[in-house]
């Protein structure tokens, strides 16, 4: 028998071991912040951004590309300055210019223990060459591409080469009245990666600063959107905790492009699931006088969809690794870690932090126990009350008139140019190197600096140097590391190279070598062209392979998932076919934006395929966080009922967790780089789309339509309609 004392003290030692628990947790997220927050900012130590990450690896620019290293000690990555004249380069500024070339070795890097630039060279630069012209010169400075990429504090010996590069050619060339321009592909990867650098703080800064906003509209709390952003920034430590080790190790890699992503991804996947536990608790809170028994049934409630949700992007992510590119592949993998952290974090360290504050958690808008629901606005009050009853009252005529318009922006995908574009191309500012390239077009033939490279047996050098000869767009073919020098046999293999008349890095030079190696191919199937525009060539075709292989395997695991969760298979077949139809009308929208309104000049090959992982994966979260509470519903008071009580309860938050991450996604709109501006746009478009439309119109109405069915084989599926 219990005492009055006895049991009022249970309900206190309850609430107390309740907080004790939720401190707990929170200092163990404290810890983890501590350990994981500073390496967020060492992952760019941990960086690979060479061409062995991006290439794939059996293709046939990669064989070259390793053969090649065993023709010299050290593999190059070669620097070009291009000088040009105002006119006709004078006989003062050759010697200006000659003067420069032998002051090289000796430039001091700004690196520890300030090393000269010899240091990184595979061999000293000997003259700057005259163009036909005579009005620019052009000077090779070939750095080491090993040693020059290694990571030094937080730099790299071929940055700091740049810059000392820069400077002094500024100093000695400018007086004489040479404009110097530091280019070729050691400038393009400088460019390419200071383009970046510095920039995740900026990129996390922007996304946590839009979201904080969107949360205060949403919340109408200055509380809630600081718990869900500390959310989401130890989601992000925890998952640099795990990333950078193993990238430190090289079980993963992870490049600059990855890297930005991981943040916005981590952002962006733990505020939906914040927002989904928030609205489940604030929706309990208006039932349950206790917090904790609220968060309890909230949790409860929300779990599922959460952890479908997150498993759905982590296993659609995953199958990025199916990808032949290196860049594309170590994304599966860094992205599912990181979307692995955000849902530990919404489901450990939100609870803690709510159950900590309580009710006021919501202030000034604190919900108070009145039993009010969501359902009970159906048809009368609130917007997603009006359209649950649109819905309702018109569910064929919505599907149908939702279909029609989104297959009908669908039409314009084709027109999607997708098969690359030049290196020029990738930045959106004018950066040095892209402005070098093209002076260095206008005065030397537009490959130079770049060559490509035939690897052939040493009986086939004959035959080859004549086909080189007779082939459009290739000038001055020779054998040897250099023209006049003798050929060097390496395992009975001969290096064989030319100057493409195109610029090595444009869509024309990548159809010379596509018909080079068709032409090749008659002198011996052993004969093998390499080089920057075969890398490209062979980076479009693994590309193109990658969407054959990796966009069914995605559709496979998103069929599983929501199999496994709805119980059932024919709602995951509406689901699927209606997010690929909402990734077909983005598709289109975004091949009009940058054709017509942007004039962008194409887009990477990859960019579909990331366009498709990221909207299917993380789109059909909506769908999920709908349907979950549809079948919920559907179990007490019938499926089209169901559908409209899902729909009402849900439209608020899933509309909001939409909106913040589109919003998170548009954040990589700060990186002037053409590749991810589009993901930017194609991903916020694409998730505004599926919010919007697909999940509150197309997915409802035809699930309302379609009525019990949609639950077969469950035994659902023979419940009420």
């Amino acid at each position: 028998m219990h005492t009055p004392s006895s049991r009022g003290s249970s309900p206190m030692r309850s609430r107390w071991t309740v907080r004790l628990v939720a401190l707990g947790a929170l200092l163990v997220w404290l810890a983890v912040s501590g350990i994981g927050g500073p390496l967020v900012g060492r992952l760019s130590e941990v960086q690979k951004n060479d061409n062995a990450s991006f290439l794939p690896a059996k293709a046939e620019s990669t064989e070259v590309m390793n053969e090649v290293a065993k023709f010299s000690d050290t593999e190059s990555l070669p620097f070009i300055i291009v000088m040009e004249g105002r006119g006709t380069v004078s006989t003062e500024q050759q010697a200006a210019a000659q003067r420069f070339v032998a002051t090289l070795p000796g430039l001091t890097l700004d690196l520890p223990g300030e090393p000269k630039l010899l240091d990184y060279l595979t061999e000293t630069p000997k003259v700057a060459i005259p163009s036909q012209d005579g009005s620019a010169l052009l000077l090779v400075v070939p750095m080491n591409a090993v040693t020059s990429a290694e990571t030094i504090g937080d730099t790299a010996p071929l940055f700091a080469a740049a810059d000392a590069l820069r400077a002094a050619a500024k100093t000695d060339l400018v007086p004489s009245g040479l404009t110097p321009y530091l280019t070729g592909p050691g400038g393009v990867t400088a460019d390419f990666v200071t383009a970046f650098a510095g920039i995740d703080g900026i990129l996390l800064v922007v996304a946590l600063c839009v979201v904080f906003l969107i949360l205060l509209i949403v919340y109408r709390s200055p509380i809630l959107p600081i718990a869900v952003l500390l959310t989401a920034v130890f989601g992000l430590a925890a998952a640099a905790l795990v990333v950078f080790p193993l990238a430190k190790n090289d079980v993963i890699g992870l490049s600059g492009q990855s890297q930005g992503i991981l943040s916005i991804l981590v952002v962006g996947a733990a505020t939906d699931y914040a927002l989904l536990l928030v609205s489940r608790y604030k929706e309990e809170l208006h039932d349950e006088e206790s917090t904790w028994v609220a968060m309890k049934k909230a949790w409860r409630g929300a779990v599922e969809p959460i952890v479908a949700s997150a498993a759905t992007v982590i296993l659609g992510l995953l199958c990025l690794l199916l990808s032949d590119l290196g860049n594309t592949s170590g994304l599966g993998p860094v992205g599912a870690l990181g979307i692995a952290g955000a849902l530990v974090s919404a489901l450990t360290f939100l609870p803690a932090v709510l159950l900590l504050i309580g009710r006021a958690a919501f202030w000034p808008a604190v919900p108070r126990l009145d039993h009010v629901h969501a359902q009970d606005k159906i048809g009368t009050r609130g917007l997603w009350g009006r359209v649950a009853a649109l819905v309702g009252s018109h569910p064929r005529r919505t599907w149908v008139l939702t279909l029609t318009g989104l297959l009908a922006l669908a039409a314009f995908l084709p027109t999607l140019k997708a098969d690359g574009v030049s290196q020029s191309d990738i930045f959106l500012d004018k950066v040095e190197s892209v402005t070098g390239q093209d002076v260095l077009a206008k005065h030397f033939p537009a490959g130079s600096g770049s060559p490509i490279q035939v690897l052939t047996p040493e009986a086939k050098v004959a035959a080859v140097l004549t086909a080189l000869r007779g082939e459009d767009g290739v000038n001055d073919p020779y054998a040897g590391a250099a023209p006049g020098a003798p050929p060097k046999v390496v395992d009975g293999q001969v290096l064989v190279q030319a100057t493409l008349t195109e610029a090595a890095d444009s869509p024309a030079a990548t159809d010379v070598v596509k018909r080079l190696r068709a032409d090749l191919d008659t002198v011996g199937d052993d004969v093998l062209v390499g080089g920057q525009t075969a890398m490209s060539l062979d980076v479009l075709e693994a590309s193109n392979r990658d969407l054959r292989t990796v966009i069914p395997a995605i559709l496979v695991v998103i069929f599983v998932v929501l199999a496994l969760l709805l119980r059932s298979l024919v709602a995951p077949l509406v689901l699927v076919a209606a997010n690929v139809v909402s990734f077909a009308a983005t598709m289109g929208v975004a091949a009009l934006v940058f054709n017509h309104v942007l004039d962008f000049p194409g887009s990477d090959p990859s960019t579909p395929l990331y366009g498709f992982v990221f909207l299917v994966a993380l789109g059909i979260d909506y769908s999920i966080f709908l349907m979950t509470r549809v079948r919920e519903e559907a179990v007490e008071q019938g499926t089209r009922r169901g559908v409209l009580v899902g729909l009402a309860v849900t439209g608020g938050v899933i509309t909001s967790a939409g909106v913040v991450l589109a919003s998170t996604f548009s954040a990589l709109a700060v990186l002037p780089i053409l590749f991810l501006v589009q993901i930017a746009f194609i991903v916020a478009f694409g998730v505004l789309l599926d919010t919007l439309v697909v999940r509150s119109l197309l997915v409802p109405a035809l699930s309302h339509d379609i009525g019990r069915r949609i639950w077969a084989p469950s035994a659902l599926a023979r419940g009420k309609d």
